[in-house]
């Protein structure tokens, strides 16, 4: 039974009855193509543990078990999981989880099943459109001892996170993507290899976790601190938006010439650097 052909798709809400929710953002991939370039991307192998995001029915979660070690599905939608237990009953490497990902301990469930019979721990999946800088932000600042994450998104929010300091899109999850992760991009995708078909075309990209941050850090909390409020008004200039930081614009003009940053500079055009040296400033001041 090939579950991305659109035929078995349609078979399948025949027979549980199941329709598409709009609010789960659930969109089934009919390409194979995709499919194996997802797998292929995240390089999964037999000594690897894979976490996947939202199986839906399972079409990735079976490419991804032929080669891992074991696969463990997490499905927010509690009417999928009788399907997947139907779809994925020919697999004995696989476990499905009915929990919202986003309220997870992932760290006590990567404990528990990866041991020490898996080297590599991978997350991978197909992300719900409507959730998915709350997911990807839950996975990095969880720190989680996780060696890639190969997911599938918006192509807009993918181009957010993988654009330079200066483009229009650059914002506070570029930043923080950046910080955590090299980014590579795995495969394009069209809309219409989707069933539903969305209104956006998506991209894999793939994030690997980097061993050191790029960035020279005193405080990392402080880091975001700087991030978020100079990208909460990101049409003001620097001395303006960084008062959301909690600091006076005296405070914040002796910290930018410090770092020899133009107060008329706005949040879109600073680098990684440019902000660790505005936090490392901030925390210097706050010390001395």
């Amino acid at each position: 039974m090939e579950l991305y052909d659109p035929s078995v798709i349609r078979a399948i809400r025949n027979k549980y009855g199941f329709q598409f929710s709009r609010s789960l953002g659930q969109n089934f991939l009919t390409d194979k193509g995709v499919i194996d370039g997802i797998v292929d991307g995240a390089e999964i192998g037999p000594e690897d543990l894979v976490i996947e995001i939202g199986p839906g029915i399972g079409v990735l979660t079976c490419a991804a078990a032929e080669k891992a070690g074991r696969v463990v599905a997490i499905e927010i939608d509690e009417r999928l999981i009788r399907i997947l237990a139907d779809t994925l009953a020919g697999y004995d490497n696989i476990r499905v989880i009915n929990e919202n990902v986003v309220k997870m301990d992932l760290a006590s469930l990567i404990s528990e099943e990866a041991g020490v019979k898996y080297k590599h721990v991978k997350i991978i999946g197909n992300l719900p459109y409507y959730i998915t800088t709350t997911i990807l932000m839950k996975l990095l600042e969880s720190h989680l001892p996780v060696e890639s994450i190969t997911v599938m998104m918006q192509k807009e929010v993918a181009e957010r996170i993988k654009e330079p300091p200066g483009s229009r899109v650059y914002g506070a999850l570029s930043v923080a993507v950046q910080y955590y992760c090299e980014v590579s991009v795995v495969e394009e995708v069209p809309r219409e290899v989707f069933l539903p078909a969305p209104k956006v075309d998506s991209t894999v990209l793939r994030l690997d976790m980097r061993p050191e941050p790029p960035v020279s850090l005193l405080d990392e909390a402080m880091f975001f601190r700087c991030v978020r409020a100079g990208f909460g008004q990101r049409r003001k200039t620097l001395l303006n938006s960084l008062t959301g930081a909690g600091f006076s614009k005296d405070a914040i003009r002796a910290c930018l010439e410090k770092a020899g940053i133009d107060p008329r500079q706005r949040a879109e055009t600073l680098s990684l650097q440019n902000f660790a040296a505005i936090a490392n400033g901030f925390v210097t001041g706050e010390n001395g």
